[in-house]
């Protein structure tokens, strides 16, 4: 009689922030990488599972920014993953918040001007991830950034829960030597352009009988 092996629980956990001008960097050089904006997140991450794993959620964590355009965009983007993976699939969202600065440029003009600052989500996503491993809910923790300061966290996690496996993977253009040198597997995304491709949503999704069409300034 063949014995079923269960397989991994396996839980990522992005920052949103760090995600988006990974790919945002990388299509400076090369402008194709830009269509990865419209992508399926679900599926995405399943590329980067091993043959004993499962994908049982993805934890996003972003914030709507105030531009009115780029607010559009990135609620059509939730909204599609959203009714496409359904229970696979949690937005977890922080806030920005008005940050007054002062011009430091040498020879600049000393004004001051505001700077809009993400709020919360980085506290939300680490306080998930140890939520997460304390109450058993996944074998392995995946980190979706390149964010040193997600480091305490996963110590907390390697030291608290060690049945708890960890995995990172840094965003295109996104590294951080702490993150890097903490002792588990630390995969660069922007090597592994397939599986992108394979995750790309159509460039008009039909989904409950709405349609979503890819943003313009999403185009290659």
């Amino acid at each position: 009689m063949q014995i079923l092996m269960q397989k991994k629980r396996v839980t990522f956990y992005v920052d949103g922030f760090n995600f988006y001008y990974g790919i945002k960097g990388m299509s400076k050089h090369k402008p194709d990488w830009r269509k990865f904006y419209w992508i399926d997140f679900v599926s995405l991450f399943e590329q980067f599972l091993k043959e004993d794993e499962e994908l049982t959620l993805v934890r996003y964590f972003t914030a709507r920014p105030k531009n009115y355009g780029k607010t559009k965009r990135q609620n059509m983007l939730m909204e599609i993953n959203k009714k496409i993976n359904k229970d696979k699939l949690k937005i977890h969202y922080g806030r920005y918040t008005d940050k007054p600065m002062t011009c430091r440029v040498r020879s600049g003009c000393g004004g001051n001007y505001m700077h809009w600052e993400e709020k919360e989500t980085d506290v939300n996503l680490a306080v998930k991830m140890i939520e997460d491993s304390y109450n058993k809910s996944c074998d392995k923790v995946v980190l979706v950034s390149a964010d040193s300061d997600f480091l305490p966290p996963l110590r907390l996690i390697n030291t608290i829960h060690k049945e708890v496996e960890q995995m990172i993977l840094f965003p295109p253009t996104q590294f951080a030597s702490p993150l890097q040198n903490f002792g588990c597997t630390v995969i660069d995304m922007g090597k592994y352009k397939p599986r992108w491709n394979k995750s790309m949503l159509d460039d008009v999704v039909e989904v409950e009988d709405v349609k979503f069409r890819k943003p313009i300034e999403w185009a290659v």
